[in-house]
């Protein structure tokens, strides 16, 4: 993106926005509620049109179901009522609901099971989702991601309700991914210390306005300060960041 601007309604959420992924990289999205996080997502994915500013990905406008984008959404718990097996989901990746094209059934039970190997997902193939644990049905989502062999891969809050073993788990698997495949990676989080060890760069949205670069550049209370007119402090503490008295936004959900 070079010089973008997103508006939505009245509301501009970042503007002039330049930001260039590298292949294999993994970038953090961090930034309160409202700065513009899961729309810059959706933009890339072609939702979301710029106000000012251009967007492209490998050279061509940024458009919807680009196959060569992969996408893991906020994950909401599926009900226990949920009868949807766990190769079925992973399906969905193959059939156009997650950008996929649909294979004959014998090339398409392949990889599917292939997909689910690589995702650690293979002894719950065949559970209903909604009976399977919030990591469990988040590997999934990453296998049906990985359907369209994308070289980037979108990821909306991927360790959400999870507590802090599979979020280490979920995170060593998106990583493993991305080295395997060569991939980038834009995760958007609420806490960067989950993906400290792997992160090249942290993209942060605040105040219609951002900072890109590595943890130890953007991380530090001057230039967080700076970027929302007000005090903010990080702190550091037994190899963990803080952030703390960052102003929250108003916001539609859309926007964050």
């Amino acid at each position: 993106m070079t010089r973008a601007t997103l508006t939505l309604g009245e509301r501009t959420l970042w503007r002039d926005l330049d930001l260039q992924v590298r292949p294999g990289e993994f970038i953090a999205v961090l930034g309160s509620n409202g700065s513009g996080k899961t729309s810059l997502l959706r933009t890339i994915l072609g939702e979301h049109r710029l106000a000012a500013g251009s967007g492209e990905f490998l050279g061509q406008p940024l458009r919807r179901g680009d196959s060569r984008i992969g996408y893991v959404p906020q994950q909401h718990l599926a009900d226990a009522a949920t009868m949807l097996r766990g190769r079925d989901l992973v399906g969905l990746g193959l059939t156009g609901h997650q950008w996929g094209i649909d294979l004959p059934s014998r090339r398409r039970r392949a990889r599917i099971d292939t997909l689910l190997a690589e995702v650690g997902a293979s002894g719950y193939a065949e559970a209903p989702v909604g009976l399977l644990s919030g990591g469990e049905q988040q590997r999934l989502r990453i296998a049906q991601a990985l359907a369209g062999e994308p070289l980037l891969m979108l990821c909306d809050e991927p360790l959400a309700s999870l507590d802090l073993r599979a979020q280490a788990e979920i995170v060593d698997l998106i990583d493993d991914q991305r080295r395997a495949r060569g991939f980038a990676v834009l995760v958007v989080t609420h806490d960067i210390n989950p993906v400290l060890g792997v992160v090249d760069r942290v993209l942060y949205l605040g105040n219609g306005r951002f900072r890109i670069g590595t943890p130890d550049e953007v991380l530090r209370s001057e230039v967080l300060t700076g970027l929302y007119d007000s005090p903010v402090e990080v702190i550091r503490a037994g190899g963990r960041i803080l952030v703390a008295g960052m102003p929250e936004q108003s916001h539609h959900p859309e926007q964050r």
